[in-house]
């Protein structure tokens, strides 16, 4: 006796392969030449077994499955078990590559299998065989299977097809339901399914806390197993005699709606979980032809494709929303009786298959994080490059290999930062400008474009901060005209300069550094938070129009730094504020991750308090205004000895760590 099985090193069946262990007789595995690797992987796993497995060359998608005529004489009435794993698990495949694998594979398979005078053919199907029947499908059911127009179903439906049509010898179809990872250890091979929301719930699990309630969707029902229930039900059903010829639901009792299932994983997640879900069925109101017109609009197509893909989900997790379709499973209940096999309910193993996923399969794990990897050979184009926030952020981005362009007024300062980065091996090079004068601007775009041909990211850093009340502000409306001319005017002409070549090469990045301040009322800073928050809501603008070009922007809310700019007011010299170092930080991580926002916890907290209560935030920040004074350059007048700070004051700022007073 001998088994011979296609698909033997994919993921359901090497664990059928484990399965047999106890069990006599060789096992024959079509391998492909490539794929020999993973045959020899498969065979360590069998251990002391692994003499057992016999690689055979050849291919799904020929005639025999292209195996030599010598190998199938001599297999031929030895094989007693043909079981046909192999096939296109994937929804997003294309509709030819499921049509090559899934039905010309299983035609050519039966072929091979007849051929040897096979036992049985054990062909492992699926549950979208039955498309998207509407009620309860049964395992003695199959012409009735509806809206199949989707290539997963139609190829699943037409593979079984040819087995029930045309075999010549004893078969048996196993129909399992969504398949995911082992119920004792979680091992599976690759996201798909299920596991599609759970990269949604660890962002939901970053920014919320746990017992923060969330709306959903109800959605349709899903039915889930894990692997080894699978592999345990086949493997018995396999070996008794009098089941030919019959189709077995390999499915969990049990159906989940989409809502019930993301719940479950929260749990598994410690993620916040959809307290409230919505049934879909409250839009039935709506006539079919309109909701299907509306969806197949381009626009919002698209706008439903990048929804999907910020929740990091594919766009056929749509047909899922409504699934359709139950599953009785009393034929294979029926085989499996006294067994002791079940399906164990999805509760109890979901921290399993979460556990493994976060260990192993979470995209974040692949991705490069590191600054060498997002800034190595990219051309970074900084302002304000000679001191602060600036030079520290060119430092460490030409450390990590990125040709930085240090833009500053004062060209002994860049020749300084220049030596320091070429003291380690850095590339930087120096444009003197003023990015206050929009001539100057224009003349640094074309110096930079003519020398450079690129800016892959352009850092928005030089900037003016006035901290001056308004009641001494009345006779210097000029503080409100230059701190716009630099911090809004000078950048906006720099971006608009250098966006034409990022357009036409569908690539680059703008970081522009804002304040803390926008989000929250700042007294003594009306003029700076003004020409921040114009720059802010020009940022949000361009995002939207920029969006399809693959150029992205990043506004990053930085808090108080000790830099040159806020030594005038020697008061903060008792505040803690952030370090050039811990604001270099925060332009690294919008340099690798380029996300739209970077804010501390306490801006956030603030711009949440000006949105809910703002009276509240008012007369907060009305309270640390007056405790507070004007420093003596704001008054105009010459500083007599050092500020030094109460203790209620340095107590405040330190509780507002950041925050301009």
């Amino acid at each position: 006796m001998a088994y011979f099985i296609t698909g033997g090193t994919g993921f359901i069946g090497r664990h059928f392969i484990e399965k047999l262990k106890p069990r006599e007789g060789m096992i024959y595995v079509l391998t492909r030449t490539a794929s020999m690797h993973r045959f020899e992987a498969l065979r360590e796993r069998m251990g002391d077994q692994g003499n057992r497995l016999v690689p055979v060359e050849g291919d799904l998608t020929k005639p025999l499955l292209g195996i030599d005529d010598a190998l199938v004489s001599e297999l031929r009435g030895k094989v007693r078990y043909f079981c046909h794993f192999a096939a296109i698990y994937d929804i997003a495949a294309t509709e030819a590559e499921q049509a090559m694998t899934n039905i010309e594979g299983t035609r050519n398979a039966l072929r091979l299998a007849e051929t040897l005078k096979s036992g049985c053919f054990e062909h492992v199907s699926s549950i979208a065989a039955g498309g998207l029947y509407h009620g309860t499908f049964r395992e003695d059911m199959f012409e009735e299977a509806e809206n199949l127009e989707h290539p997963y179903f139609s190829t699943k439906h037409d593979s079984e097809g040819i087995v029930r049509k045309e075999a010549t010898i004893p078969w048996r179809v196993y129909r399992p339901a969504m398949v995911v990872g082992h119920s004792k250890t979680g091992e599976i091979d690759k996201i798909d399914g299920a596991y599609y929301f759970f990269k949604s719930l660890q962002k939901l699990r970053n920014i919320l806390p746990p017992w923060f309630p969330l709306v959903g969707i109800e959605g349709g029902k899903f039915n889930i197993v894990p692997v080894d229930y699978v592999v345990d039900a086949m493997d018995h059903i396999v070996h008794r005699e009098g089941l030919q010829d019959r189709c077995f639901h390999l499915t969990d009792p049990q159906h989940y709606s989409m809502g019930n299932v993301i719940n479950i994983f929260a749990d598994a997640g410690h993620t916040p979980r959809f307290s409230m879900r919505l049934d879909t069925r409250v839009f039935g109101f709506i006539p079919s032809f309109v909701r299907t017109t509306l969806a197949g609009l381009p626009p919002v197509k698209r706008i439903a494709s990048t929804l999907l893909e910020d929740m990091g989900l594919p766009d056929s997790v749509a047909m899922f929303i409504d699934y359709p379709t139950r599953y009785d499973n009393r034929e294979t209940e029926r085989a499996l009786k006294g067994s002791g096999i079940e399906c164990p309910a999805l509760a109890d193993y979901a921290p399993v298959l979460w556990d493994y996923w976060e260990r192993n399969l979470d995209p974040d794990l692949f991705a490069d994080h590191s600054l060498e990897g997002n800034v190595g050979g990219k051309v970074v184009l900084i302002t304000g490059a000679s001191s602060g926030i600036g030079k520290t952020s060119a430092l460490r981005l030409a450390e990590a290999g990125a040709h930085v362009l240090l833009v500053a007024r004062s060209a002994e300062k860049l020749e300084e930062t220049a030596a320091e980065i070429a003291g380690f091996g850095g590339s930087a090079t120096i444009h003197q400008a003023d990015v206050a004068d929009m001539g100057d601007c224009d003349r640094l775009v074309r110096e930079v474009l003519d020398r450079h041909g690129f800016v892959d990211i352009l850092i928005n850093n030089a900037g003016r901060s006035i901290r001056r009340s308004l009641e001494l502000s009345y006779q210097r409306f000029h503080d409100f005209e230059r701190t716009m001319q630099i911090n809004y005017f000078g950048a906006l002409r720099l971006t608009m300069g250098l966006l034409p070549s990022m357009s036409e090469q569908q690539q680059g990045h703008v970081i522009n550094i804002s304040s803390i301040s926008v989000l929250t009322p700042s007294p003594r800073f009306s003029a700076y938070v003004a020409s921040k928050s114009a720059l802010d809501a020009w940022t949000r603008a361009a995002a939207v129009e920029y969006s399809d070009r693959n150029v992205r922007f990043t506004t990053i809310n930085m808090p108080l730094v000790r830099t040159p700019m806020i030594s005038a007011t020697s008061i903060y010299d008792s505040m803690p504020v952030l370090t050039p170092d811990e604001a270099g930080d925060m332009v690294v991580e919008a340099v690798i991750n380029r996300p739209k926002r970077i804010a501390t916890q306490l801006g956030i907290f603030l711009q949440v308090m000006s949105a809910v209560a703002p009276k509240v935030s008012e007369v907060l920040m009305n309270t640390v205004f007056r405790m507070f004074g004007d420093s003596a350059a704001a008054r105009g007048e010459k500083q007599v000895g050092k500020v030094e700070a109460s203790n209620e004051q340095v107590a405040l700022g330190s509780l507002m760590k950041g925050v301009h007073f």
